[in-house]
């Protein structure tokens, strides 16, 4: 960081100053003094050039009013930014409020205590509250409108500061005994504060100064010290808190009279005046401070005797009030900020997060991108690559170094836990680093572990400065000190002495020289290999220049000549070449880059005005006199000349160009020449073109186009009618719309597949922008048939894949990838198709199994002969069973045509159904399912036989041969032959129930008969229960004894079951004879046995007529006069129709 005085303003009349206060937001500058001058002042910038904003820019006083009103020495200004406000007190006790009214200021409202002087002002964080605080112990906090809101009288007290806390909850008093004593906002007294500054100090002190930074810039680091308190004999104390048991330490070591930190926190200024040793008189001085003690730098002012300060808004420049001026200083921040690759790198704070906020700009595309980094130290960048420096943790001495790229991206973190006095050095990107302490003579040696004992060695002659070159590396000590080290093998080589305590250290581009700019500002070169005689008489290695610069504050040595560099000297650069400089230019920017004759600066101080949006006029370029002379030589007076200039002065940029100036007026020979000492070997070759050329017209067209003016080359070229060269430059430049548009005007054989080529080009233009209709029109065209298919997939026109697909020949290439396609949507028969298409069963059946298209899948396998089918639905088959997903292994079965086994599963459910005691009709359902499974399989085997038998056998032998072979295959006949018996039992159990609720008990009982034959699958208690029933209700009592009689002998039941049958046998039958009254219509229902009639499944009545209707599903039988009630089959559900 580094200070310079820049102004100096002289009060009329030589009037003493007391104060200085500037306003943050608006930079009004209001100073008080003695016979009540108060004046308000406003410096502001004019300049439209934008190499000259910022420090750089001549300011003026826009503002310079007298404010009549006090007559005794004003003692007291404050400013309150928010309501543009401004408060000022006199000897006197006389406080004036002023308001800012059309360009001028004017008394808004007067308070005059007449008892004490006030000796302090402060308003709160938001500007809504005033504390007053009077000699004689009286506080009195005020509204910003004037209203007072509690005031207090501190007895037997003598007040001389006030301080509000960041969230307006607590004030601090200092008094005139040097005492601090905290109060919460109503004026309770909580306690004394503990000064740790004042330890083992004796005699009368008094403060000079309290300021508590608010935050509203945000923080440097979390838990950041914000609370400065400082004495008049140069002790300080700055606390994270009022109540900090640990509170940074300092001793300036001056006499203080203010104090202040800046806008955003990061630097305190302590100003006062200190002895100078060897003379009498003290000298004025202002003492910078980092938050956590560490001393920045030290600015001397002239004069007698300094009486206050003041920071500017954006903290580059300070104001001191001595005697009767104002001195102003300019600041050059120690910004963290780099430059690597087109990418300006800088970070700052947000009052909304705890973190530093590092912005990435790359200044090329104009886009930033973002990263938070906690406990931000350093950045620094090299080449294409950015390393942040980091704390790791409060706690623990661990530090983080992250190496980035040019946009942000981490790319190798590394930990390593150090102290001061290490030296850290990073040897490739992503290579390894050592460790040296700094006293150690290493002799370079790479071998060996890494030693972090020596992390906790001390030194007393710390490191201050450090640079590196791909050769060697220079570390400075605050002795003075220069150590230089070999690489890669770090080995101690040379140890040089300096006079000064460097700052910051620069080698040139071929290590042989060293900039050092020194703590106070001041730059000197040592040449590191020159060989002098000292003043003893011996020889010794390295040697300090002729040249001493003051106040500079950057330096940057040119990457391709070591005898340039570039300096910023206060608001002004400096070129130097061998040491002698050009005329200056007036900016205040941050050098990022010297090549090529150009210096590429960044004015910092404006981009972090507005951080969140960097403008591209912030980041300016510097051509140096040697490029901008011959520029104007090769305009004004020619290329002979010219070239002679840059022999004189040779640079690669400066042949460059004389280069294409001769170029310009086809100097070919000159322009050769050029370009062999640029070593351009591409400029070369294009001249030994150029000469190959006959026509003078046709070298111009040609040297335009390579100075990129494109436009007139194509003109050039068309109006010489050479629409092929047009074209062959467009192709060059990758327009192919041009192109198109070129090719449409004229005709040509060789036109055609240009064309395709270049429909084909603008097609990816518009597919890698994601616009696939506009890409599908162009593709048609360029019969691009695997760019289509991929828009056609995009947009999701599957027909349009299709269609491509079907006009695709038989085996081309691109039919799998359509097949792929089709199978990502689960287009199962349009992915079959166009595998089939390129002779693909395999990927075919795959395909179905993926998708779960079983029927398909077997087909297809049968017809292609393949094997492994089979085998694959089994193990699929097995894989869902033992996950328990019957149902899905029966769908699995029934949807690969192995309907025999998806009936056997379906079966095992209606069992397990049927013993659960399931809804009766539910389970009658599952019985329909199984047994119509089976009669799928039936069907099967008939048409596999019809199939196999040729020739002329009947219709009736190949059905028989199918039954056959099913007889032989299926060898559980139950399924089989008795198909239907388990939907048979339910329905007629549910039909027979039925009917006895709706009251027709002897159908009821007719139907219930029936049940007799199904004791294997309806348990038996239900079924005689039900026929009981049915027989009591139509009473046939001798077909419900015969029941009775059934049910009290089942071994089923309990002993207590049976005995309750037998009473209720016994209560029915002694009321009635156990005789049937209609015993004819039940004969045959009761014998049953051989040659049975058949059931109507309707009524459950056996048919006696020949008249009957059979379901051609199930083969089950209804009565004629029946069926007409029906549209669907009783039984199985099948259509009547």
């Amino acid at each position: 960081m580094f200070f310079y005085l820049s102004k100096k303003i002289a009060i009329p009349n030589n009037v003493k100053l007391k104060c200085v206060s500037w306003n943050k937001d608006q930079g009004f500058i209001a100073c008080g003094g003695e016979d009540g001058l108060l004046k308000v002042l406003k410096l502001e910038t004019q300049t439209d050039d934008t190499k000259l904003r910022g420090l750089a820019a001549p300011s003026s006083l826009s503002m310079n009013q007298n404010l009549e009103g006090h007559s005794g020495s004003v003692q007291v200004v404050i400013w309150n930014e928010q309501y543009q406000k401004l408060t000022t007190s006199d000897q006197n006790g006389l406080i004036i409020v002023w308001m800012l009214y059309k360009g001028s200021w004017y008394e808004e409202m007067i308070n005059n205590r007449n008892k004490s002087v006030v000796r302090s002002m402060s308003w709160n964080a938001d500007g809504q509250k005033i504390c007053i605080v009077y000699e004689d112990g009286a506080v009195i906090v005020g509204s910003v409108d004037g209203n007072r809101i509690w005031g207090k009288d501190l007895k037997g007290i003598q007040l001389c500061h006030v301080a509000w806390s960041a969230d307006s909850k607590i004030l601090l008093f200092g008094m005139a005994n040097g005492e601090i004593h905290i109060y919460d906002n109503q004026g309770n007294f909580i306690m004394k504060m503990k000064l740790n500054c004042l330890v083992n100090v004796t005699g009368a002190i008094s403060i000079a100064g309290i300021h508590w930074y608010h935050g509203t810039e945000g923080y440097v680091e979390p838990d950041c010290p914000c609370l400065a308190i400082c004495f008049d004999n140069g002790r300080c104390q700055i606390m994270r808190h009022e109540t900090d048991p640990n509170p940074v330490l300092i001793d300036t070591g001056m006499y203080v009279v203010g104090i202040q930190w800046n806008h955003i926190g990061s630097v305190l200024a302590v100003a006062g005046s200190q002895k100078v040793v060897m003379q009498d008189k003290d000298v004025n001085t202002v003492q910078f401070y980092t938050p956590f003690g560490e001393h920045l730098g030290t600015l001397k002012v002239p004069g007698k005797q300094m009486s206050g300060l003041s920071w500017e808004g954006g903290g580059l420049k300070i104001a001191l009030a001595v005697d009767s001026f104002i001195y102003f200083a300019n600041i050059r921040p120690n910004y963290k900020w780099g430059y690597c690759s087109n990418t300006v790198v800088y970070a700052y704070t947000r009052p909304d997060r705890p973190e530093y906020c590092v912005v990435f700009w790359d200044t090329k595309n104009n886009e930033k991108y973002v990263k938070y980094v906690k406990s931000l130290i350093s950045i620094t960048t090299c080449g294409d690559f950015c390393i942040l420096a980091t704390k790791a943790d409060e706690n623990h001495p661990q530090f983080v170094l992250v190496l980035c790229n040019s946009i942000g991206t981490p790319l190798d973190p590394k930990y390593i836990d150090i102290g001061k006095e290490m030296l850290i050095f990073i040897l490739s990107p992503i290579g390894f680093y050592l460790i040296y302490h700094v006293d150690d003579t290493p002799i370079g040696s790479v071998d060996g572990v890494l030693d972090y004992s020596k992390a906790i060695q001390g030194t007393r002659d710390p490191i201050c400065a450090i640079t590196a070159s791909d050769k060697i590396l220079i570390v400075g000590r605050e002795s003075g000190t220069i150590q230089r080290y070999s690489l890669p093998n770090v080995g101690l080589i040379q140890k040089y002495s300096l006079n000064c305590r460097a700052y910051q250290l620069s080698l040139n581009c071929n290590s042989s020289r060293l900039a050092v700019i020194d703590i106070s500002g001041i730059l000197t070169f040592f040449d590191l290999d020159a060989r002098v005689t000292d003043s003893t008489g011996q020889q010794v290695i390295g040697e300090l220049l002729n040249l001493e610069r003051k106040d500079v504050w950057d330096m940057k040595w040119a990457k391709d000549n070591p005898d340039l560099f570039a300096m910023m000297e206060k608001t002004r650069m400096y070129v130097f070449r061998n040491l002698d400089p050009e005329e200056p230019i007036q900016t205040s920017g941050y050098i990022c880059n010297f090549e090529n004759l150009e210096i590429k600066s960044v004015l910092l101080d404006e981009i972090l005005k507005n951080p969140e949006h960097p403008n591209k006029d912030y980041l300016i370029n510097f051509e140096i006199r040697s490029l901008r002379d011959s520029r104007a030589l090769i305009e004004k007076v020619g290329i002979e000349d010219a070239s002679q200039f840059i022999e004189d002065n040779p640079h690669p940029r400066l042949w460059h160009l004389l280069a294409e100036a001769a170029l310009q007026k086809l100097d070919l020979y000159t322009a050769e020449q050029a370009f062999v000492r640029c070593k351009d070997y591409q400029g070369i070759k294009f001249v030994k073109r150029l000469s190959n050329l006959q026509s003078d017209s046709m070298k111009q067209a040609e040297v335009v186009a390579y100075f990129g003016r494109f436009e007139e080359a194509e003109r050039m070229y068309l109006d010489m009618d050479r629409r092929d060269l047009a074209i062959g430059l467009r192709l060059k430049l990758g327009d192919w719309f041009r192109v198109l548009q070129l090719l449409k005007t004229g005709s040509g054989d060789a036109d055609d597949s240009l064309l395709e080529q270049a429909h084909n080009a603008i097609g990816d233009y518009f597919a890698d922008r994601q616009k696939w209709l506009n890409a599908v029109q162009y593709y048609v065209q360029g019969r691009n048939q695997a760019r289509l298919a991929e828009c056609y997939f995009m947009l999701e026109d599957y027909e349009g894949l299709e269609n491509l697909a079907s006009s695709l020949p038989e085996n081309h290439k691109l039919l799998p990838e359509i097949a792929q396609m089709f199978v990502k949507v689960g287009m199962c028969e349009q992915a079959v198709t166009a595998y089939l298409k390129c002779n693909q069963p395999k990927a075919a059946v795959d395909t179905c199994v993926h998708l779960n298209q079983w029927n398909k899948a077997v087909e297809l396998a049968k017809n292609h002969s393949m094997k492994e089918i089979g085998s694959l639905l089994a193990r699929y088959a097995s894989h869902l069973l033992e996950k328990n997903k019957i149902l899905d292994a029966i769908e699995l079965y029934r949807k690969a045509n192995y309907f025999f086994d998806a009936a056997k599963l379906m079966f095992k459910i209606a069992d397990e159904e049927a013993k659960k005691r399931t809804k009766p009709l539910r389970v009658k359902k599952l019985y329909v399912l199984s047994a119509l499974l089976i009669e799928q399989y039936h069907e099967q085997m008939k048409n596999a036989q019809r199939g196999k038998v040729k020739g002329k056998s009947s219709e009736a032998t190949s059905a028989l041969a199918g039954l056959l072979e099913e007889e032989v295959l299926s060898t559980t006949s139950r399924f089989t032959d008795n198909a239907w018996r388990g939907a048979e039992a339910y329905h007629f159990f549910i039909l027979a129930q039925r009917q006895l609720y709706e009251g027709y008990v002897d159908t009821a009982l007719k139907t219930a008969l029936h049940l007799r034959d199904y004791e294997d699958i309806i348990p038996a208690v239900e079924i005689y229960s039900l026929l009981a029933l049915c027989a009591c209700a139509s009473r046939a009592f001798g077909t419900c004894s015969k029941a009775f009689i059934k049910l009290e002998s089942l071994d089923t039941l309990s002993t207590e079951q049976k005995q309750q049958y037998e009473d209720l046998a016994l209560e029915i039958f002694t009321k009635h004879t156990p005789k049937d009254n209609r015993k004819s219509e039940l004969d045959s229902l009761l014998e049953g046995g051989e040659g049975k009639l058949p059931t109507c499944v309707a009524t459950g009545s056996p048919i006696t007529e020949y008249q009957f209707w059979m379901c051609s599903v199930c083969k089950h039988c209804v009565l004629a006069q029946e069926i007409s009630n029906y549209n669907f089959c009783p039984l199985c559900h099948s259509s009547v129709a």
